[in-house]
């Protein structure tokens, strides 16, 4: 284990949110049998844009920050989709836990003021995707995580836990495309342990990637250079997701 030695003089995620939950992550924890490989990779001072699949669950992100917390001593800050601070008491807690809305703007003060930030480029999208995609991304069309990189020179760390798409089985369902492409909410069809909601006793396991750092800006092919930086990424991603689910 890395020793803890924080750089960043304010850790974005408040101090009392984290004691109130550390008993419920801890308990996901073990229920999980949670573990991460590869933590040297996480830079231990300055900024860097932590990349990962976004599950259906979405706690398995939590699950690493904490890890990665205990071996480091750093808090990541996190970009997340608009819906979240459309709801008054979830945008409250989520900027309680670090949690800022994505945009290009936030994401260049984060890694301005030194952070490590968490995205999750496939958003809801990629989350909702039924049981028959599990362990792949949705990422083609989404590249501003790319852009940002490379105008601000942060690293990409990618961290790939494809076994967080075993905790449910997402069902096809027209119905869902059809609510999330009009209303941005998502109504999946799912099933946990048994026949219950409940997410299954999955062993998860985060593999990180070694930093990525970002070629120098293209002013002469901003946008062609950051078409083919992604084809990169994603192409990392999946080998990475792959070698995860062997673990």
């Amino acid at each position: 284990m890395l020793d803890p030695r924080p750089d960043n003089p304010r850790s974005p995620v408040s101090p009392v949110l984290v004691e109130r939950f550390r008993p419920l992550v801890q308990a996901l924890r073990a229920y999980h049998r949670h573990r991460v490989i590869g933590l040297e990779h996480v830079p231990r001072t300055g900024a860097g844009l932590l990349v990962l699949n976004h599950s259906l669950a979405t706690y398995d992100g939590v699950l690493f920050a904490d890890a990665m917390h205990a071996a480091s001593g750093r808090w990541p800050a996190s970009l997340g989709d608009d819906l979240i601070f459309k709801t008054p008491l979830v945008a409250d807690f989520a900027r309680r836990a670090g949690v800022a809305p994505a945009s290009p703007g936030n994401g260049h003060a984060l890694l301005g003021d030194g952070h490590l930030v968490v995205v999750a480029p496939g958003g809801m999208r990629e989350a909702l995707r039924p049981s028959e995609e599990r362990h792949t991304v949705r990422w083609a069309r989404r590249k501003g995580f790319v852009r940002l990189a490379i105008e601000t020179g942060a690293p990409v760390v990618l961290v790939a836990c494809p076994a967080a798409d075993d905790l449910f089985t997402v069902y096809p369902s027209g119905l869902t495309a059809r609510f999330y492409k009009r209303f941005k909410l998502p109504l999946p069809l799912i099933r946990g342990l048994g026949p219950t909601l409940l997410p299954r006793p999955v062993r998860l396991t985060h593999l990180v990637g070694a930093p990525i750092a970002p070629p120098a800006p293209d002013a002469d092919d901003p946008d062609g250079q950051v078409d083919r930086w992604h084809a990169e990424i994603v192409r990392r991603m999946e080998a990475l997701m792959t070698a995860a689910a062997r673990r």
